[in-house]
């Protein structure tokens, strides 16, 4: 569940609403009304109305939200506040969006400001979607063979120096803000600037933090920064405590004074920003990350990050009842959706009743077939092979797909197809496709005890926070930024969370 914030013109609203993939739907774009936010906001959460008309059946609902100038959605109820301050200032929603970004970053939970972001975003001037690729990517020395040869790990360990990337939200909000913003980047680091300072912890973050705070102390900084009570029974943030980031805020506040910096040169508001840009990824902040990363045993190096780059990009695309929908590439999972609204389509899921069993089965044939096509052909779209995307989106693959579906039982080994036919061309791994199983390749965990029970609900509600922001001009932006998460690795005086 993620909390928002509704600007009715008249009143605020503080409401909750459920975390939002990153999709965009270019005929709602145009449509900035009511029709739109019942769109995103679809199966929105439990609104609080405090001097609000209440309906006669006061039974709990899951309203559909509305909203007429703007409205700023993320996790924390915190960080949906930063997005609301922007708007009042006369931002944008990329604007409010970056502000959001900056928030959730500062509060160590669910991700920090050295992991990646996605995201996708609609410009209303140019009437297109278009996809931020702010994925980092691995130090150049993290190799195979140095995992495999030298420290004899089968896989790269998944915490720590050695499994961080190189950061790419920093860069993914700076040019979002930078091209398709409004307002500077002191304005929209402000509520940032002011968690770091000091911001009450959640009890859920606290509690996090305890949980993990034996990794938390293999990291010299990680302990300093987020186990403040050492050597006490209880080691984290107590629940509403301040957690103060001085490091952290002269971190932000050295990209604020380059954007300054260079203003006063006679800089654009775009070249201050790129220069804040640089500063991260070139100057003083990169040499310090580079050097806690490999005090750490990290392998980043200044070339890392000085070479790495956002990407705007165009998204992938298909049509579903009339509406448009964007997803980002197959760098993401995002175009499984996109097959599946193929798949889902011509079927009569109206006429089927919601979530009857018919239903259910439905909507469940249509990911089995999606998501064994993704395991199976998704990846870098900048890598070969090249990713058969035009063939696995276009409908009369789905069609044929769909011949595969028994209406009347599941199949647990549902197996990748070939869209290669549908790019006219023939598939390059014709036996690794016949030999493909995923009852074979997966260990399934069919246990049913209440180990096997919670096992599952771990890795089931793992994962990361999502953003979004409209505004009454038609900009939208949703983002899923992720990384950097709780037990953190932090990277020196930076307080950058890899």
């Amino acid at each position: 569940m993620g909390s928002g914030w509704f600007d009715f013109g008249d009143s605020t609203i503080d409401g909750r609403c459920p975390s939002l993939l990153p999709v965009l739907t270019a005929k709602a774009t145009r449509m900035m009304t009511s029709r739109f936010l019942s769109l995103l906001l679809v199966l929105g959460g439990v609104l609080r109305v405090e001097a609000a008309h209440r309906f006669l059946d006061s039974r709990a609902e899951r309203p559909v939200l509305h909203g007429r100038h703007w409205v700023a959605i993320t996790g924390k109820p915190i960080a949906a506040t930063a997005g609301a301050k922007i708007f009042e200032r006369g931002g944008n929603a990329v604007d409010a969006g970056c502000a959001m970004l900056g928030a959730v970053c500062t509060i160590y939970d669910d991700l920090a400001w050295g992991g990646e972001t996605q995201a996708l975003i609609y410009d209303p001037g140019a009437g297109k979607v278009v996809g931020i690729n702010a994925l980092g990517v691995a130090p150049t020395g993290a190799t195979p063979e140095y995992f495999r040869d030298q420290l004899k790990l089968k896989y790269p360990p998944a915490e720590g120096p050695l499994a961080a990337l190189t950061p790419g939200t920093p860069g993914g909000l700076m040019v979002m803000l930078a091209e398709y913003g409004k307002l500077s980047l002191k304005e929209v680091l402000g509520p940032a600037l002011e968690m770091a300072e000091g911001y009450p912890v959640e009890e859920e973050t606290s509690w996090k933090i305890q949980k993990d705070r034996e990794k938390l102390r293999r990291w010299k900084y990680s302990r300093d920064v987020l186990l403040i009570h050492q050597d006490e029974g209880f080691e984290a943030p107590r629940p509403g405590e301040l957690l103060r980031q001085p490091d952290l805020r002269a971190t932000l506040q050295k990209l604020v004074d380059t954007e300054a910096e260079a203003l006063k040169a006679g800089k654009s508001r775009k070249q201050a920003i790129y220069a804040a840009y640089d500063r991260f990824y070139k100057g003083d902040i990169a040499a310090e990350f580079v050097r806690a990363s490999r005090e750490m045993g990290g392998l980043h190096t200044l070339p890392d990050l000085a070479g790495w780059r956002v990407k705007i990009e165009e998204p992938l695309r298909t049509t579903y009842k009339g509406f448009e929908i964007c997803k980002l590439n197959t760098w993401t999972q995002g175009g499984a959706l996109l097959e599946m609204l193929n798949l889902l389509e011509p079927q009569d899921l109206q006429g089927m009743g919601y979530n009857s069993s018919r239903y259910i089965h439905t909507v469940c044939q249509a990911m089995h077939l999606a998501l064994a096509d993704r395991d199976f052909y998704f990846g870098d779209p900048d890598v070969a092979p090249e990713e058969p995307i035009r063939g696995l989106l276009s409908k009369e693959y789905a069609r044929d797909r769909w011949q595969q579906v028994d209406s009347s039982r599941n199949n647990p080994d549902t197996r990748p197809g070939d869209p290669y036919p549908f790019e006219e061309k023939k598939h390059p791994f014709p036996k690794l496709l016949r030999g493909w199983s995923n009852l074979r390749n997966r260990k399934v965990n069919t246990r049913e005890d209440d180990q096997g029970k919670a096992e599952f609900e771990t890795v089931f509600r793992a994962g990361t926070t999502t953003i979004q922001a409209a505004d009454q001009n038609g900009w939208v932006v949703t983002m899923v930024p992720s990384g950097g998460w709780i037990p953190v690795c932090i990277a020196g005086r930076t307080w950058v969370g890899m």
